[in-house]
């Protein structure tokens, strides 16, 4: 795949991500620099870029672009403006709440606007597949004045992020392409057009209204809200803005725009309803005298949007504006949710009310045997269960355990169970200060490496600086894990695939004041959990980092070197059934054999050996390992 998606082959056809699909539409836009900090759903969309880059260097080729994971997502739109001030065309790319940490810079860069091209992409997660909540970030568009597009598919995905940045630089602002979950992960055939060339290298051009005094902001807005009448304009004559006709359109049109375009398309075909669908792609701003034109043309109106009310309440507005009488169904009147995704049942149950007909999808049956839950869990041989039990072992029964974002939030399910309170990237250690403010327990809190760079060392030193009495862990496994083994400033290679200048976390911890200093293999349990013992003896903060490196990485490193994985079993005469490995360690390689004997599962054991420390009875041992 990364062969044929930087080939300059126009017309060629090939089966891309959404998000692979953004990265090809920025390269044909000749992209200088793509900037991230990684975040599921867009993860893949840097993910690329640095695989296109790894490649390159591989075939001694200069990739065109520059690609960095930085520290965290407001650092990431900061480098990628700076960028595009220097007149270099920029993506940025991030999850939802990611915005909400680059949002300060955000704001105030509508304000100054860009020189050449600045594509933000935010990808939404309606349902939460992999986020603390289901935002909606259309309303940053609202907030801030910012150009939006929105997608439905792969193909228009790769054609908005290319057309984008013409966008920006004809209304010399950035513009958001707001994508969802199913349209990042979602797979579809794209047609290539030609790869521009990078620019490769900008000059910066000094402007004393880059410099956001008040003086200048009150200069600057005027001239941003003035670029938003011109991007209404623009939105007029946008071809990702149609009306498309189902059957012969009587009374009722369709308001909609992203995937849930394809859900209405497709249901109102099997329906074989006569109906106008003004399918939007720039929706913000609006194409008002378009959007008024279609209310005119309809007795009643159907807004189908994902998440917020949006479009809905920009419509009533409107056909109240023009003294219009029209009906509008939508999440007002019931019959579309606030919550979670759409799919085509959910609009053909609603379509079957509002249109009066038989719903063509057969309910849902329950199936009779019902099938156990299969939550997700922390890999056999995670470092951070071993830190987990050693931490369990250490600390008294009410201590109260905050956490944060990473793989390591799965320490919440039993029998770990280390998990009490999750705000965003890096309030574990906000929110531990705090509680030792409030509360007289034991406080241990959680976070990773890449977390710690992210956002974790500002409420390190609200802790020392206030001497809280909090333990804080940082769980070290060498690289950001849950979205793909990106790098962070704690490995040693960037996202280019070059050396990088690695930085040691309990140095920078050291350098903030902390006095109590731990740094433990997790996998030594007992050391492990001694060290939590004199952690949490300390009075004000502590700092404990557990290192080791995540065992996926290990478990390859082992494959590429050629070493065998090592295998272990269970000596059943020895063994008590005691379910120390399972009811308290949790491991998934263990299992119950049906007469009831605990047994490891080979094909999942990766060999880490904690099985055997956590053994009370001596009944676990080594044998021979596995390729």
């Amino acid at each position: 795949m990364m062969m044929e998606i930087i080939e300059n082959k126009v017309g060629k056809k090939i089966l891309l991500l959404g998000n692979e699909a953004i990265t090809r539409g920025a390269l044909e836009a000749g992209v200088d620099i793509a900037t991230t900090y990684p975040g599921t759903p867009s993860s893949e969309i840097a993910d690329t870029f640095s695989k296109i880059a790894k490649y390159a260097t591989k075939q001694n080729k200069d990739p065109g672009f520059y690609c960095e994971y930085s520290t965290n997502e407001k650092v990431a739109l900061e480098v990628a403006a700076a960028a595009a001030f220097s007149g270099l065309r920029a993506l940025t790319c991030m999850k939802h709440v990611g915005l909400n940490v680059a949002s300060d810079a955000f704001m105030t860069y509508l304000y100054v606007g860009c020189k050449a091209g600045h594509i933000i992409v935010t990808a939404d997660d309606p349902y939460c597949h992999s986020s603390q909540n289901e935002q909606d970030n259309r309303y940053f568009a609202l907030f801030g004045s910012a150009p939006m597009l929105e997608p439905t598919t792969p193909q228009e995905a790769k054609e908005m992020t290319r057309l984008g940045f013409e966008l920006s630089e004809e209304l010399k602002l950035p513009v958001l392409l707001r994508t969802t979950t199913r349209l990042n992960h979602a797979r579809g055939a794209v047609t290539f057009n030609k790869l521009k060339k990078p620019r490769k290298k900008g000059h910066f051009e000094k402007d004393p209204l880059l410099v956001t005094t008040p003086n200048t902001a009150r200069i600057k807005h005027p001239v941003l809200l003035e670029k938003m009448k011109q991007a209404e304009k623009i939105s007029e004559k946008s071809p990702f803005n149609e009306v498309i006709n189902i059957g012969t359109p009587k009374d009722f049109g369709i308001v909609t725009s992203g995937v849930s375009y394809n859900y209405v398309k497709e249901v109102s075909e099997i329906m074989d309803l006569d109906v106008g669908i003004l399918k939007l792609g720039m929706t913000h701003p609006l194409p008002r005298k378009m959007c008024e034109k279609f209310i005119k043309s309809c007795k009643s109106l159907i807004v189908v949007e994902e998440g917020e009310p949006i479009l809905e309440n920009q419509f009533k507005a409107m056909a109240y504006d023009i003294g219009s009488n029209v009906r509008i169904y939508g999440k007002s009147t019931d019959h579309f949710s606030r919550l979670y995704e759409y799919n085509p049942d959910i609009v053909a149950e609603a379509f079957s009310k509002i249109f009066k007909v038989k719903n063509p999808f057969p309910k849902q049956m329950q199936p009779k045997l019902k099938l156990p839950s299969r939550p997700p869990t922390l890999c056999p041989g995670c470092p951070h269960r071993a830190t987990y039990y050693a931490v369990k072992k250490a600390a008294p029964k009410d201590t109260i355990y905050p956490t944060d974002i990473g793989c390591y939030t799965l320490g919440k399910a039993p029998p770990l169970e280390t998990a009490d309170l999750l705000l965003c990237m890096g309030s574990n250690a906000g929110t531990a200060c705090g509680l030792s403010v409030a509360t007289d327990q034991k406080i241990i809190s959680f976070m990773g490496d890449s977390t710690f760079f992210h956002s974790g060392i500002p409420p390190i030193i609200n802790a020392v600086y206030h001497n809280h009495d909090c333990v804080i862990s940082i769980l070290d496994n060498r690289t950001t894990a849950m979205t793909g083994h990106q790098p962070n400033p704690g490995t040693e290679f960037d996202g280019m695939g070059r050396q990088a200048n690695l930085i040691v976390i309990e140095d920078i911890v050291k350098g903030l004041g902390v006095k109590h200093i731990e740094v433990v293999d997790p996998n030594n349990i007992k050391e492990t959990a001694e060290a939590y013992k004199r952690a949490l003896d300390f009075k004000g903060p502590s700092v404990v980092v557990s290192k080791s490196p995540c065992i996926l990485l290990e478990v390859q490193r082992m494959r590429r070197a050629g070493e065998k994985i090592p295998v272990y079993t269970i000596d059943q005469d020895k063994c008590t059934k005691c379910k120390t490995c399972i009811g308290r360690f949790g491991c998934p390689a263990f299992y119950y054999a049906d007469d009831g004997s605990i047994h490891i599962d080979e094909t999942q054991c990766n060999g880490c050996g904690n099985c055997v420390e956590i053994c009370p009875v001596d009944a676990i041992s080594k044998k021979e390992g596995k390729k």
